[in-house]
């Protein structure tokens, strides 16, 4: 009995501390997620029978290597594109540059051509001539051509205005060039400079020459430290390519000593009072201010007269000559010891180199009693004796120049 009793207190105990302890709680698991099914559509009675239709995920992994393949043949279709315009691009700039850079072909460059030279110091030494426009598209050419070995040194006479390939012929046959030089009379030392620069040489070659002192009987009058201006004799010489600049000028000084003593000429200004450098200044005057040359015996006349009485020559071709040297706009009373609208007397030199009849007009003038001068609308020269004769030539005929 009392064993009963306490087994069932015994058990009655484990029951009330069960119910102390908390409850354990379930480990929560996944639940895949239900998806309805898609209930069966039922056609009606009298429908006919359609295919079932597949799912849309098959489709999409089916569609996917045909998206990635449109893909890769856009990508080559623009690579193919981009190069068909870099090789185009590439051909018209080639095309562009073996094409002439421009100019007139008189307009002409000096380039020497060392031997052992490559086709690319070659080209390089022809843009920098300004010659050609590129220097790889002539080393291109070049090699293209077959020419890379057949390029000859020597001193050539380029154009801008030949395109490459003329440029590669010149160089090729390596004949020697022969050129013209053609000084006018009556042009002014800037004006030969502009000559000799027009032929090819540098402005630092050609300033080089004009500034140096030469050794010869023309100048023996010459005032030391002045200029070449009125010496360099107006002809036209014939040179073969390789001549200097000082070359060029001796030449002309040459043709002009055989000029001077061909016609007397140091005697002829001596009788008038004048040394060589003096006769060539007034002939210059005279050769400025008209061409023909028996209008110039006439104004040579009229010159010495006036400088045997004092008065001022009253040449206006002085004054506009001074403003040139000045960079200024001509003027009568321009203060300059070559304006001898206001100085008496010869300028300080030449004004410009005088030709021949000018020469020769001014050792030999005219026979008459002229003072005044002048040139009409028509272009005929009009000469008078006094200052009324003159008043009355202008009134006749120079209303536009003379009101200028």
């Amino acid at each position: 009995m009392l064993r009963r009793r306490l087994l069932f207190y015994k058990i009655t105990w484990k029951a009330s501390m069960d119910d102390i302890k908390p409850p354990r709680r379930p480990i929560p698991r996944p639940v895949p997620p239900t998806v309805a099914p898609t209930p069966p559509v039922i056609p009606p009675e009298g429908a006919p029978m359609t295919a079932p239709q597949p799912i849309s995920e098959p489709v999409a992994l089916l569609s996917a290597p045909k998206k990635t393949h449109k893909k890769l043949k856009w990508i080559i279709i623009s690579i193919a594109t981009l190069i068909v315009i870099i090789v185009a691009s590439g051909l018209l700039w080639y095309r562009q540059s073996l094409s002439a850079k421009g100019g007139t072909l008189q307009q002409l460059v000096l380039v020497t051509v060392k031997q052992g030279s490559t086709p690319n110091q070659i080209g390089q030494l022809l843009q920098d001539k300004a010659v050609i426009q590129n220097a790889v598209a002539f080393d291109i050419y070049v090699r293209v051509s077959g020419n890379q070995n057949k390029l000859q040194a020597g001193t050539y006479r380029l154009s801008p205005a030949e395109s490459v390939s003329d440029i590669v012929e010149h160089l090729v046959n390596g004949k020697i060039d022969q050129f013209s030089i053609r000084f006018l009379p009556g042009a002014t030392l800037a004006q030969d400079r502009q000559v000799l620069i027009d032929a090819g040489y540098s402005a630092t070659d050609v300033d080089k020459a004009l500034a140096e002192t030469y050794d010869s009987p023309l100048f023996d009058t010459k005032p030391a430290g002045t200029s070449l201006e009125g010496y360099i004799y107006g002809e036209t010489y014939n040179f073969n390519t390789g001549t200097t600049v000082e070359d060029i000028l001796n030449r002309a000084f040459a043709q002009y000593e055989k000029v001077i003593t061909d016609n007397n000429l140091v005697a002829g200004f001596s009788h008038q009072g004048l040394t060589l450098y003096q006769g060539i200044t007034l002939a210059s005057i005279v050769q400025r201010e008209v061409e023909s040359a028996t209008d110039q015996a006439i104004v040579a006349q009229v010159f010495y007269k006036r400088l045997a009485i004092g008065i001022a020559l009253g040449s206006d071709v002085t004054y506009i000559y001074a403003a040139g040297l000045l960079g200024v706009t001509p003027s009568p009373s321009l203060d300059s010891p070559y304006n001898t609208r206001i100085n008496t007397g010869l300028p300080p030199g030449p004004i410009a180199t005088p030709g021949m009849s000018a020469l020769i007009a001014t050792a030999d003038p005219a026979s008459t009693d002229y003072l005044y001068f002048l040139s009409g609308d028509d272009g005929k020269t009009y000469f008078s004796t006094n200052e009324a004769g003159h008043e009355a030539n202008i009134s006749a005929h120079c209303q536009v120049k003379c009101s200028q």
